[in-house]
């Protein structure tokens, strides 16, 4: 096995990536492809990534195949759940369902009867995120899909049932589009503890360009309030990396903290092939604050 690697990690369409550890094993789920609900890869190391089957392949009874996005597990007693965004037949939305399976590797199952989150006078709900917390309490973040009609778009969070399957109390805004870097929206949550402190990852500005980029607010608690950080953005096009973005953060075995995200080719931007690639690089934390070391494009110590 190599003891180097240069990005990008995996050289198929791999949108919305989310990269779960259990039992020694790395499992990356993505965007649907054209015959794949739920894409899947495993690794040992991050790094040496090999397909693996269809995590979803019967969608709920309430959602229409096709637009099966950003899938992220969380793991609970007895199994895993796994929420990810599909077009409700009945609302005329994207919203976000929940599936179950005793694996990481699924398959996953949903046998509810309608979506978990669907916001309909919002544009719909999509970019589901689980974060259970130091106390063992589980959270589900995501965005409404303003963008989808001249709405504004919020990051919302709300506590989850212990078994995952249920919202509990009522949901928190906890970030808006209200800087110029991005542009109508922010999504793709992700929450993250590190030296006693929260932050919350996003996305922000048009997925399909250059000027999609990732930044973060520190948080008082997984409900908010929630604070921008100065610094944003902190992951920007660079060097063979364009728009990069829809961010997953992980930590290797010896305790090291990577930002996982999709990235277009710079002369294939918005391109249907090869599409949005799969890219990893370090994070450190200078000052309780993270800093991104990339995109990068020489040669990286292996995880």
């Amino acid at each position: 096995m190599a003891a180097t690697f240069t990005n990008p990690v995996y050289t198929d369409n791999f949108p919305d990536p989310f990269v779960l550890e259990a039992d020694g094993t790395y499992y990356a789920y993505g965007t649907n492809t054209a015959d794949t609900n739920v894409q899947t890869l495993t690794s040992q190391n991050l790094v040496d990534w090999r397909r693996s089957d269809d995590a979803l392949p019967r969608l709920g009874n309430w959602a229409l195949e096709g637009k099966t996005w950003a899938p992220e597990v969380a793991a609970v007693d007895g199994g895993y759940v796994l929420y990810y965004t599909a077009s409700a037949a009945e609302l005329g939305a994207q919203c976000i369902g929940r599936a179950v399976s005793a694996s990481p590797a699924g398959p996953f199952a949903d046998d509810s009867a309608a979506p978990l989150v669907c916001q309909t006078g919002e544009g719909g709900s999509i970019d589901a995120s689980p974060f259970r917390d130091e106390d063992g309490t589980l959270y589900l973040l995501w965005k409404n899909d303003g963008n989808c009609c001249g709405k504004d778009t919020y990051l919302y969070a709300q506590r989850l049932s212990v078994d995952g399957l249920k919202l509990v109390d009522e949901p928190v805004r906890l970030v808006t589009q209200d800087e110029a870097w991005e542009g109508s929206l922010v999504e793709a949550p992700t929450l993250w503890r590190e030296g006693g402190k929260l932050f919350l990852f996003f996305s922000a500005n048009d997925y399909g360009s250059e000027h999609y980029a990732v930044g973060y607010a520190t948080c008082e608690t997984p409900l908010g309030p929630c604070t921008d950080g100065e610094e944003n953005p902190i992951l920007t096009t660079a060097c063979e990396a364009a728009g990069p973005g829809h961010q997953t953060l992980v930590r290797d075995r010896d305790g090291d903290t990577w930002i996982v995200y999709h990235a277009w080719p710079v002369d294939a931007i918005g391109s249907v092939f090869p599409g949005r690639l799969l890219w990893i690089d370090r994070v450190r934390w200078t000052g309780g604050k993270p800093d991104v070391l990339g995109p990068t494009c020489e040669a990286q110590e292996v995880p």
